[in-house]
């Protein structure tokens, strides 16, 4: 039972780290049912074209395997940066985060956008076309600084963005384009769902009031301030002018299903997959952290115990990180939720031909692990942002976020 194996402490992590056997991972392996039972169908996420990404995997006993992606890497480490997010919102962890607010600018939707949740992390795009007090973030004060980092000079990442050094960057958008500093993920993790078969999936809408194809056409009204079409010419919007001043349909042809009325006939496609089982499997590579460097003095060497503190600090985020996102659930997207079918624990390779160690962990042990690394990294004298940097976007990033959000408003109406 889960409660006899012991809890995973800040001394094991520092003795996996820089201890005499020198650790290569932490690794967790779960197995995973629907939330709907064996044999239950789910969806997996679909990419270019409406595909799958299928592939045959050799297993353990030398057979071969269907197998199905059901969470990505880069999708997983988006949900353990959210789980974080949600932890550091409600006041469980500290956490440097730089937020570009879009508050004020007369959006449709109004935006924040922060560091856990921008795709490239601190290198992000728009935290790079974002101001601190009026200047360009990266031209900055504090933005410059970026521009010097590598792997043997973390140290402003540790203090600005973390989970840059846990689950990888690349400045390929800032100064130096795709000579700026690339850091590997140091947590890879991902679902897999094995023995897959591809089903279909049916679709179909009955509308109500019996709207029928036929009934329109239906005009774009003139008059916005209330319904959005009119099937009466005269308070339709009209284009041209004199005799060939005709009035606008709604859409592309005035169909009711422009406006979002009328039957949808159904309809069978290729859908879902059933599954023996599937599998997450997450991975910290404690090399990958090993190979970071901390100086905490512009040019000057780095020194053993900072180093070693930030490492330990950083494998502590990642278990963080990896546990509350766990706890959170296996809720991936529509018809793809799933149920550990096992205990989930964490083993840490050691030793090659022994079996590895294992460790139970909960949220709320992950959550005081990682304090008490903090602390200590802190307390060695390593920099942390520990308030909140509220950038403000560039007017021309406004400016495109604007004409985007019209652009989607307006393809909206037309795909639905």
């Amino acid at each position: 039972p889960m409660n006899k194996r012991p809890i995973l402490t800040l001394e094991i992590i520092q003795q996996a780290i820089f201890g005499p056997k020198r650790a290569a991972a932490f690794r967790s392996s779960t197995k995973l049912q629907p939330a709907g039972g064996v044999g239950d169908k789910v969806f997996p996420p679909t990419y270019e074209g409406g595909s799958y990404a299928r592939e045959t995997r050799r297993l353990p006993d030398g057979t071969d395997a269907e197998c199905v992606l059901l969470d990505s890497v880069q999708s997983q480490a988006n949900r353990h940066e959210l789980a974080l997010q949600d932890a550091w919102e409600e006041g469980r962890i500290s956490l440097p985060v730089i937020t570009v607010d879009f508050a004020g600018n007369d959006l449709r939707k109004t935006l924040r956008i922060t560091s856990l949740e921008a795709p490239h992390r601190i290198a992000d795009a728009i935290i790079r076309d974002s101001l601190h007090n009026g200047e360009a973030f990266r031209k900055s004060s504090l933005g410059r600084r970026i521009d010097e980092v590598d792997i043997r000079n973390a140290t402003v990442l540790f203090e600005m963005c973390p989970t840059a050094l846990v689950f990888g960057v690349w400045d390929s958008t800032g100064p130096k384009g795709g000579l700026g500093a690339r850091f590997a993920r140091a947590m890879v993790s991902e679902i897999v769902g094995y023995h897959a078969r591809v089903g279909v999936k049916t679709g179909s809408r009955i509308e109500p009031a019996g709207i029928r194809l036929h009934a329109g056409p239906l005009y774009q009204a003139a008059d916005t301030s209330g319904i959005e079409w009119t099937l009466d010419e005269e308070h339709a919007t009209t284009t041209g002018s004199g005799k060939r001043n005709v009035p606008l349909k709604l859409g592309k042809d005035g169909r009711p299903s422009q406006a979002n009325h009328g039957n949808i006939p159904p309809s069978i496609a290729t859908g879902g997959v059933t599954l023996s089982y599937a599998v997450q499997t997450t991975v910290i590579s404690l090399p990958a952290l090993r190979r970071l460097r901390f100086p905490l003095e512009e040019g000057s060497k780095s020194d053993r115990k900072v180093d070693q503190a930030s490492q330990v600090a950083l494998a502590a985020l990642a278990l963080c990180a990896a546990t509350l996102t766990r706890e959170d659930g296996y809720d991936l997207r529509s018809r793809c939720q799933l149920f550990p079918s096992e205990e989930t624990f964490w083993e840490l390779l050691e030793l090659p031909g022994v079996e590895p160690a294992k460790y139970s962990l909960t949220g709320g042990d992950a959550v005081k692990l990682y304090s008490e690394a903090l602390n200590q990294a802190k307390a060695i004298g390593l920099p942390y942002l520990e308030t909140e940097l509220v950038l403000q976007p560039s007017p021309q990033l406004v400016e495109l976020v604007r004409r985007s959000q019209e652009l989607a408003k307006e393809q909206g109406r037309e795909t639905e």
